[in-house]
């Protein structure tokens, strides 16, 4: 059998009264009906004039729509999903970066981005979604002359194009091919041995890749299930859990965290749950909230490294009976995976340096941007920016973002490693440890902690307990105490720039931030 390498093939391995695509209140999509929505999709934006390669922002909630508009544009054209938080400025400039040919909007719904649209002459469809079954819908717009290149899109083309998060840099445009986005919902699927019986609860945002291709994709493309949450929320999921009867949920560990909050009052719906296993991704998870995890669902936790410019997974840990490793992302679930040291020489088994990828998921580079290009790829490999540590068995360690290590005076400190002490407090729930200015180091360690329901600690506390454990530089000199700690679109905790947010990027600012933090 030809390995299907288009997102169109993939939605021929599920059988046609199988569910393809399940939400809320909704009678489920099958397979069939998907099929036949997706192949009516093609030929309605070939219609309006949009063919493959052409690029289609949309800006949709999360939900049944979003998911089959994403699959159904990826066949036709490129899609290019956009976070619906953006401000009108954001839209404006990801409308014009990407050269967006149309946008996609729900009817009816408010968004800065058809203003954005229409300034810059960009068409704009309204999507309808239907009342009755979860991922129809249907599309109005200004027709157009018919697209010469219409069809299902090949190979070759592009079908997904997102942006990197920009913290220290302009965003750069990542394009993945069709034969990117197959490869990583095969790996993915082959990691965690899905199958038709399979059925994923999916709280991620449908504008990253996480959510797009671990939840989405890689379940239609094991002829498998996707049940479409409208959105993360601790307070719904247990609802949501009993209602959808997953055999599986992939999140970002801060997501994960929130739900571990609520574990204790919903025993209950746990106990009849039928999860095979639970996937975290898209950041580092603490080994004491897996371990915290697998005791409250009495399931496998999965931890897996992945990144956009590999249509996200790079590696995981395995199933049982293999061994998982907590505190490790794994070992190479998909492209290769090696740790590179300066030079360009591989490292041995248990030496540190940067990791690099290569393989049929991974982009060939990055759009308009040489400079970007000439930095990230080297000799067929992807470096990602992160530094690891593979050991004999080839599991591979996340030390640090290379961007994110802290240069305390020359001493470089690795974030996640007081984290992970840190973690280990009896009264700590959520800490994340970053770069704080310093006149005459140049940075200093700092962390910003949220605490346990009804748990103290002070300051003091937590260094002296940091400091019993690791070396006196690594200690944080600033411990800041939060409700909530700032995060992303995609609730993953952001290390650069929060020393601004929190007000400590300067001594007066500083002070004024720990008094305010108690």
């Amino acid at each position: 059998m030809k390995t299907a390498s288009t997102v169109r093939a993939l939605l021929e391995t599920g059988a046609g009264a199988a569910t393809a695509i399940a939400a809320p209140e909704r009678a489920p999509l099958t397979f069939s009906a998907l099929r036949h929505h997706v192949d009516a999709t093609i030929d309605t934006l070939n219609r309006c004039g949009i063919g493959r390669n052409d690029r289609v922002a949309i800006v949709l909630p999360n939900g049944p729509a979003m998911a089959s508009a994403f699959l159904s544009v990826a066949c036709a054209a490129t899609t290019a999903p956009l976070n619906p938080a953006y401000r009108a400025e954001e839209f404006d400039f990801y409308l014009s970066d990407l050269n967006a040919r149309a946008l996609i909007v729900e009817a009816g719904g408010e968004t800065p981005a058809r203003e954005a649209a229409k300034q810059r002459g960009i068409p704009i469809y309204e999507l309808t979604p239907d009342a009755e079954t979860a991922g129809l819908f249907t599309l109005d717009g200004p027709n157009q002359n018919r697209s010469v290149n219409g069809g299902p899109a090949a190979a070759d083309d592009v079908g997904l194009v997102l942006h990197t998060s920009g913290t220290t840099s302009r965003p750069k445009i990542v394009p993945l091919s069709q034969t990117n986005l197959a490869a990583s919902a095969r790996h993915i699927g082959t990691t965690l041995a899905l199958t038709p019986e399979d059925r994923c609860l999916n709280v991620m945002p449908l504008f990253h890749i996480h959510g797009l291709i671990a939840a989405v994709l890689s379940s239609i493309a094991a002829g498998g299930g996707v049940w479409c949450a409208p959105g993360f929320n601790a307070l719904r999921f247990f609802a949501w859990l009993e209602e959808a009867a997953p055999t599986w949920y992939t999140a970002v560990p801060t997501m994960h965290q929130a739900i571990l909050s609520r574990a204790g009052r919903n025993r209950d719906i746990i106990e009849k749950a039928n999860l095979r296993f639970i996937r975290s991704s898209s950041a580092s998870l603490p080994p004491q909230v897996m371990a915290e995890l697998e005791q409250a669902f009495g399931a496998p936790v999965i931890e897996s490294y992945g990144m956009t410019e590999a249509a996200h997974q790079m590696a995981s840990n395995p199933l049982p009976p293999a061994a998982r490793k907590p505190g490790s992302v794994g070992i190479a679930a998909g492209p290769e995976v090696r740790v590179m040291l300066p030079g360009g020489v591989f490292a041995d088994a248990g030496a540190e340096g940067e990791v690099v990828i290569r393989g049929p998921n991974v982009t060939t580079g990055y759009e308009n941007n040489p400079k970007a290009n000439a930095e990230g790829f080297a000799d067929g490999w992807f470096r990602t920016g992160d530094q690891g540590v593979l050991d004999a068995e080839g599991y591979l360690t996340i030390t640090g973002r290379l961007k994110e290590i802290i240069n305390r005076g020359g001493e470089k400190v690795s974030p996640k490693e007081v984290d992970e002490v840190i973690m280990d407090h009896p009264a700590v729930a959520q800490v994340v440890t970053f770069a704080m200015p310093h006149a005459k180091l140049g940075e200093e360690v700092a962390a910003a902690v949220v605490l346990r329901d009804g748990e103290q600690a002070s300051e003091r506390d937590l260094r002296d307990f940091v400091g019993a454990r690791l070396a006196d530089f690594k200690v944080p000199r600033k411990v800041v105490f939060l409700d909530e700690i700032p995060k992303g679109a995609t609730g993953k905790l952001q290390r650069i720039g929060l020393a601004d947010k929190l007000g400590l990027g300067s001594k007066p600012a500083a002070e004024t931030a720990v008094r305010r933090a108690g």
